[in-house]
């Protein structure tokens, strides 16, 4: 049977990989994650994924690893995570009325294994003009600091938007199943 490790200690990738119902480990990439000179946010996330996927192979001989890595942007500018209650306030406030784009980047290998399968999903959501206390409101129920752009799409932030547009919806939380599921079923994992 193959093993499978899962390259992050992100609750809300380890959840939706729980989806797949496969048995898996869960372990801490040590990458560095700065982006260099004019990397653009889409050619990162994909570096990132592989460089997780890679640190953590090292640890896991013999077992297939998921890295996984999301960016977001709003005019070319990356979006993090607003850390506490004023950054989400303000990334919330700048994106009222406007669109954020969303790269989510996996990488799966073996190491020695010479192939390596990949994907990289783009989700735009576009917010509706909201007011500071719908934005307060939000923000004091969810308290989303540690989601790229403030919000959960997956609860409350659902009704901060006028559309997403995605392939695959799994991959605004963080990780696009119906690609990866493609990938493991192509290293030899059984899914139904």
């Amino acid at each position: 049977m193959n093993r499978l490790v899962l390259a992050s200690t992100s609750r809300y990738r380890r959840e939706l990989l729980e989806r797949l119902a496969l048995p898996f480990a869960v372990d801490r990439p040590e990458v560095d994650e700065t982006p260099r000179p004019g990397e653009a946010p889409a050619r990162l996330a994909v570096r990132l994924a592989e460089a997780k996927a890679r640190a953590v192979a090292a640890r896991h001989p013999g077992a297939w690893v998921i890295g996984s890595d999301q960016v977001a942007e709003r005019d070319g500018d990356p979006v993090g995570k607003p850390g506490d209650r004023a950054g989400a306030i303000a990334q919330l406030t700048a994106a009222s009325g406007g669109e954020q784009r969303f790269h989510t980047a996996f990488c799966v290998l073996r190491q020695g294994e010479p192939r390596m399968l990949e994907g990289l999903d783009l989700t735009v959501v576009r917010f509706r003009i909201l007011s500071s206390e719908e934005i307060a409101r939000y923000v004091d129920a969810e308290q989303p600091f540690d989601c790229a752009g403030s919000f959960k799409c997956e609860g409350l932030g659902i009704t901060l938007f006028e559309a997403i547009e995605t392939r695959d919806p799994t991959a605004l939380v963080g990780l696009p199943l119906i690609a990866l599921s493609a990938a493991l079923r192509a290293a030899g994992f059984r899914l139904p």
